[in-house]
């Protein structure tokens, strides 16, 4: 496998990303809280075909060589699935990970044709460590046990886990306790997911802006001593959360940086737009799937042609053009919030992050 990607010297995200994300199809059995693809119980019939994926790859392999994310809906819910994975890991040697949904089809021998096609990564969702608060979230009873049976499996097969959480007012008196059971599962990254009111995700559903501030103090905290990575979502002020602590704390710059897990790992921050790009099962191309503006389709346009000059796209990537107190915040070059969040509850994607608590220097004065 082709593992250039983990280089740490940053991409130009002008030209690539360092993430590409592709929902293979909006099919899912669950009826998950804050599904953000509004997800339906049967395909699409006009989500891209075998061959039209097939040429998206081709695209996407020649961005310099990015992270392939499949995901959905279900990407288990797709039958070719693992034909494009292969043709994406063996043809193209683009490292793949996947996020199936834990429903009845995440079988042994299914998770077996994952390894067998050199699947980099096999991310689950879990956003409890009780069935309680995980089925209520997800929408199905059932889908707790069906988790750890799956992740049952992976650790069977060597299979590297990684765990997403979106954290929610529904969970976040949690997170100890699934930090804890992140631990119990050898997994290599939990990744934490702050929820972007978009989708079926809603506002009242979110934790408030202080109370992300202290999730985040607290994740940089458990980052030194837990055996796994951790990495945060929709919430680039955790990097200028990490630098504060490294502060307060009198570490080098360097230092708290752990980094046993390296794949998914951007050696410079990525943000909607910029380094990361999500395409529909449609074909449909957006900064990301949290920020639903639409920049083209990849049926009428390559990839790579979209990214690199759609005006949405480069404006994302113009940190001068950010607005209130993004725009005048000393952070903004390494931070530069959440802008599906603020497009989410503003209508405008370079507007300020609402959920940020950081008052700028200038504001001060």
């Amino acid at each position: 496998m082709n593992l250039s990607f983990l280089s740490e010297k940053p991409k130009n995200y002008d030209e690539n990303p360092f993430i590409v994300i592709w929902e293979v199809t909006r099919a899912c059995a669950l009826k998950c809280l804050h599904c953000r693809a509004e997800a339906q119980y049967k395909a699409d019939p006009r989500q891209l075909s075998f061959e039209e994926g097939k040429k998206l790859i081709d695209e996407i392999a020649t961005m310099d060589n990015p992270l392939f994310v499949f995901t959905g809906g279900d990407p288990l819910m797709r039958p070719d699935l693992y034909e494009l994975a292969k043709y994406a890991i063996e043809e193209k040697k683009l490292p793949v990970s996947m996020t199936p949904s834990a429903t009845p089809k995440v079988t042994k021998k299914a998770i077996d044709q994952a390894k067998e096609v050199g699947l980099s990564r096999w991310a689950f969702s879990l956003d409890g460590s009780t069935a309680e608060i995980h089925d209520h979230f997800r929408g199905t009873k059932g889908s707790f046990d069906l988790t750890m049976k799956g992740i049952d499996y992976l650790k069977e097969l060597n299979i590297p886990i990684q765990i997403n959480t979106t954290v929610s007012k529904y969970n976040v008196d949690d997170l100890p306790a699934m930090a804890e059971k992140v631990k119990e599962m050898n997994a290599v990254l939990w990744s934490v997911f702050f929820l972007i009111p978009t989708g079926r995700g809603m506002e009242k559903d979110m934790i408030s802006a202080d109370e992300h501030e202290e999730v985040m103090k607290w994740l940089f905290e458990i980052q030194q001593s837990m055996p796994y990575g951790v990495k945060a979502t929709e919430a680039p002020h955790y990097r200028r959360v990490a630098i504060q602590e490294k502060k307060r704390l009198n570490l080098k710059a360097t230092e708290g940086n752990k980094r046993l897990d390296t794949l998914g790992r951007a050696p410079k921050g990525v943000n909607d737009g910029d380094g990361f790009v999500f395409i529909s099962h449609i074909g449909d191309v957006y900064p990301s799937g949290f920020l639903p503006v639409k920049c083209g389709n990849v049926r009428e346009k390559p990839l790579p042609e979209i990214y690199r000059d759609n005006p949405v796209f480069r404006d994302l990537r113009n940190k001068t053009l950010l607005k209130g107190k993004c725009g005048a915040c000393e952070y903004k070059g390494i931070c530069g919030g959440s802008r599906a969040r603020a497009f989410a509850l503003t209508g405008d994607y370079l507007e300020s992050d609402p959920y940020c608590a950081y008052i700028p220097k200038k504001y001060k004065s």
